[in-house]
């Protein structure tokens, strides 16, 4: 940002204080990175140029922007629309249906548009037919929001979590990311008590507080390979195989949440992971175009063992 420019500070100023209704003088100066007395005066400039915002003292008080903002229409193109539509129709299958959450978002979207380049837009809409992902699970917007916007302010949580299997329990995490992965949202995190990386689905988490303490997400962070990685360990079997193949040509077939792939020698791979669907995890090594051996793990090696005996029972009903 422009130190020299103070419209280019107001202007930011304004966008902060739409997007954190009651945020206190020094977090607005915290988020501007200036003394609290340069954002306060950052708020005066604002109203010197008629734009409303609002004070309220005490200890919950802070600024908020009033009733008199007019903000600007946002304006798109004929090609800019049909590519929001497209990628919430493809993200959404029932984005078509004017009554459900997302439907009728987009629906104001495309009333705001003008005319020509709404009537293009509501054509795309009606006529695609979107198959639903049967294996993509949606979150509460509510919830996802408050995640994203505490990773965004870097406040501590406490989660309370539903697994797969119906218990509950409740962890305080530093939340680093929300990522969305194959139809499925994530919160990439630090867990408090294990001092350790944890991936939640944001889908089974059912209530979300705020505790005191701020953290600073690792430097060097990258969300979504932090993901992939930590989407294999932890789970309830331990899994080993080892593959008759270098690593180079392992590591393009097999999805990085299996596990932690390590070279042997030159011709030999160890894949080592876990998970909780030895069945979902046979399959996946059945596309490999390798000979292995799974070395670690009775529960894969028994639902492997199912899979090919099935497999040969259906070559020999057949023969």
């Amino acid at each position: 940002m422009d130190e020299s420019n103070p419209t280019a500070r107001a202007l930011v100023c304004l966008q902060v204080l739409q997007d954190h209704p009651g945020i206190t003088a020094a977090r607005l100066a915290e988020r501007l990175h200036v003394s609290d007395r340069a954002a306060r005066r950052y708020v005066s400039v604002l109203r010197e140029a008629g734009i409303p915002v609002e004070s309220v003292r005490g200890p919950y008080g802070g600024y908020r922007l009033g009733r008199g903002l007019r903000l600007p229409p946002l304006v798109f193109n004929a090609t800019e629309a049909l590519g929001l539509v497209m990628a919430v129709l493809d993200g959404h299958h029932d984005a078509s249906d004017p009554t459900g959450l997302v439907g009728g978002a987009l629906g104001k979207i495309i009333r705001a548009l003008p005319e020509q380049v709404a009537a293009q837009a509501e054509a795309v809409r009606r006529a695609t037919a979107a198959a639903p992902d049967r294996a993509a699970a949606r979150p509460d917007p509510a919830t996802t929001a408050t995640l994203v916007q505490a990773c965004s302010d870097r406040r501590r949580l406490r989660l309370g979590y539903r697994t797969e299997s119906g218990s509950e329990w409740e962890v305080e995490v530093d939340p680093w990311a929300v990522v969305v992965r194959h139809g499925r949202w994530y919160l990439v995190c630090r867990s408090l008590r294990a001092d350790a990386v944890r991936t939640y689905r944001v889908d089974r988490v059912h209530d979300v507080v705020a505790i005191e303490g701020d953290f600073e997400p690792p430097a060097d962070l990258d969300p979504v390979a932090l993901l992939e990685e930590n989407l294999a360990v932890g789970w309830e079997y331990d899994t080993e195989v080892v593959v008759s193949a270098p690593l180079e040509s392992v590591a393009w077939r097999l999805p990085r949440v299996l596990g932690r792939l390590e070279a042997v020698d030159e011709g030999t791979t160890r894949l080592v992971g876990s998970t909780n669907n030895p069945w979902w995890y046979a399959e996946q090594l059945a596309g490999l175009r390798a000979p292995y051996r799974i070395v670690g793990g009775p529960e894969l090696q028994e639902a492997a063992r199912s899979i090919g005996q099935g497999l040969l029972a259906a070559v020999t009903m057949t023969s």
